[in-house]
């Protein structure tokens, strides 16, 4: 058994010994590459957090991720899988790609959502919820905002019923610097999923070695040629290809798998 004496001032909640990530590009990490090619992301650098207040070897971390994912697929592949392994905790981050979607509906992703909420509790200890972005600063999202709204919401009355911690992006202000977000404006930086990082310890009842909401060092403003050079590049490089595997039906998450399917030490 492990050994859950090592608890700090914060409380058992700090001494979680297994975590699995369910998400989709978010969870996985987009935006925040490392070293061997792999994303780390917010949820990895949350395990990190978490196996600090173990011993060494008492953690056990698995992302069961994968970009570009809707609801029902994370629902079908991922929280089977969660469930099996039975983890002390779960973050449960998922709906996103739907709203994002023309036509689609806040009320009737939010219904599914719910369910697969539900599901989760009778298996694992805790269910960590995310909400979305305020995403009032982001070129492309920004006029989904009221949907994105509406979902949120959703997900703070879904936690409630389901005495469920939540990870509230959306009062995250650190997160609306452009700076917390990388070249295809769609995905965290690795600046900004390190701010998420630190805001979900915080919910769990870590002390964390740094402010998420800390303010950004200045910068040098730019010129109306400079943003504008920006915004063509970014169109070209990112919104472009984008829109394209949008109209071809395609996902960025075909043929990936999730990066750590197992429940394994860090």
């Amino acid at each position: 058994m492990a050994d859950d004496s090592k608890n700090n001032s914060n409380g058992a909640k700090s001494a979680i010994g297994s975590y699995a990530a369910v998400g989709d590009s978010f969870t996985e990490g987009v935006g925040d590459p490392g070293r061997d090619g792999a994303y780390i992301g917010w949820a990895d650098r949350l395990a990190v957090l978490l196996s600090d207040q173990r011993d060494e070897g008492d953690f056990r971390y698995a992302n069961l991720a994968v970009r570009g994912r809707l609801l029902d697929q994370i629902v079908e592949e991922q929280v089977p899988r969660a469930k099996q392994l039975a983890p002390e905790l779960v973050t449960f981050c998922a709906g996103g790609n739907d709203i994002l979607r023309p036509g689609s509906d806040p009320d009737a992703v939010a219904e599914r959502y719910e369910a697969a909420v539900a599901d989760l509790r009778e298996s694992v200890g805790a269910v960590l919820l995310c909400t979305g972005f305020d995403t009032r600063g982001v070129p492309v999202l920004k006029h989904l905002r009221g949907k994105i709204a509406t979902y949120t919401a959703h997900v703070r009355a879904i936690a409630d019923r389901h005495d469920c911690p939540v990870l509230d992006l959306w009062s995250l202000k650190s997160v609306q610097d452009r700076r917390a977000w990388s070249d295809d404006r769609l995905h965290l930086s690795a600046d900004g999923h390190t701010r998420v990082a630190l805001r979900a310890a915080q919910v769990l009842g870590l002390t964390v070695p740094a402010d998420p909401d800390q303010p950004w060092p200045p910068e040098a403003e730019r010129s109306a040629a400079e943003a504008r050079r920006d915004n063509i590049h970014w169109a070209r490089e990112h919104l472009v290809p984008w829109i394209g595997r949008r109209l071809r039906g395609e996902s960025s998450g075909d043929h990936v798998e999730p990066k750590r399917p197992d429940l394994l030490p860090l």
